[in-house]
């Protein structure tokens, strides 16, 4: 179980990085504690991406779609027939749990132990929510993460966010059938990046009184049937049924510490590496897409992170 490459991360710059590999004939593995593109496949049902098919190719495979932009779906096929065109090899739902650098690193995970001459860690900031941090959030009402709006049908919901997703939840429930929509916004107003064409939807709504909204308020504390929220009014407790959160998600910062990469001062903690050559401050392992970011999640997609597995392998070589 010695390979040149141990890719952590079987998302499309995961999958990128073993093309690579593939084609300057290394051997190599990827592990991904989830399913393949495990992220994508957390997305909500109906999600189109605001990139077109074109700018989401990898690997020299046509990603042709029905329409202008992409779907969910027709993405989640698209990588899947990317990796049997690459018969690519791929670990899934094998979590990565230590890599210790030795002669080489050796990676410990779940289901065994892996030797590498090099790492890259392309494992993205989808699967660590930011919390509310609030009493109640463990109770089963409570969401991170939004898949579809039919479960919502006849309920009473509160949509926690300013955000292109919150916006997108709070105007899908409203419109399939949910008895009652509010919006709880810590800031004074909608997020600036919700997209153009939405925003002025969801603002309707809003003024006319179908989706409720609670701007400059938080949740304080949230029960079986109800929620408490802290606004410039004073402190309101409402009828609720769930609570769909959709704050935001991190990297797992704390195994990028665990390995002894370092996090930058800046706010966004983002993790020091060689932007010419993607190598970190630990020699031999490499960063690849999102997590490049730390924090600023919007700094890199799949469209300007792609070239991220062409310059290791150059460095690499």
């Amino acid at each position: 179980m010695n390979f040149d490459v141990c890719i952590i991360g079987a998302g499309p710059i995961g999958i990128c990085c073993a093309i690579e590999a593939k084609k300057n004939n290394l051997s190599y593995l990827i592990i991904d504690r989830g399913c393949l593109v495990n992220s994508l496949y957390n997305y909500p049902k109906n999600m189109t991406f605001f990139s077109t098919s074109d700018k989401l190719e990898i690997g020299d495979v046509p990603f042709i779609s029905h329409n202008s932009k992409p779907t969910k779906s027709e993405a989640l096929e698209y990588y899947r027939r990317v990796v049997s065109s690459w018969d690519l090899k791929i670990n899934l739902y094998e979590e990565v749990t230590n890599i210790i650098k030795e002669e080489n690193f050796e990676i410990k995970t779940s289901k065994g132990d892996y030797s590498a001459k090099k790492v890259i860690i392309s494992t993205g900031f989808y699967d660590i929510p930011y919390k509310l941090e609030v009493p109640g959030e463990d109770l089963e009402k409570v969401k991170h993460y939004y898949d579809e709006p039919h479960p919502y049908f006849g309920m009473k919901v509160a949509v926690v966010g300013a955000a292109n997703s919150a916006v997108d939840v709070a105007l899908e429930t409203y419109r399939k059938g949910a008895k009652e929509v509010t919006m709880i916004i810590r800031e004074p107003s909608l997020s600036d990046s919700v997209k153009y064409w939405v925003k002025p939807d969801v603002e309707n709504r809003i003024e006319e009184g179908s989706i409720k909204s609670y701007f400059n308020s938080n949740i304080t504390k949230i029960e079986e049937d109800k929620i408490h929220l802290s606004t410039p009014d004073g402190d309101k407790v409402i009828d609720n049924d769930f609570v769909l959160a959709m704050t935001g998600y991190q990297p797992d910062f704390t195994f990028l510490k665990k390995l002894g990469i370092q996090l930058g001062d800046d706010d966004n903690k983002t993790p020091i590496h060689n932007p010419e050559t993607m190598e970190t401050n630990i020699e031999g392992i490499y960063l690849a897409g999102v997590i490049c970011g730390g924090l600023k999640t919007n700094k890199w997609f799949i469209e300007n992170s792609r070239d991220h597995a062409k310059i290791i392998f150059s460095h690499l070589k």
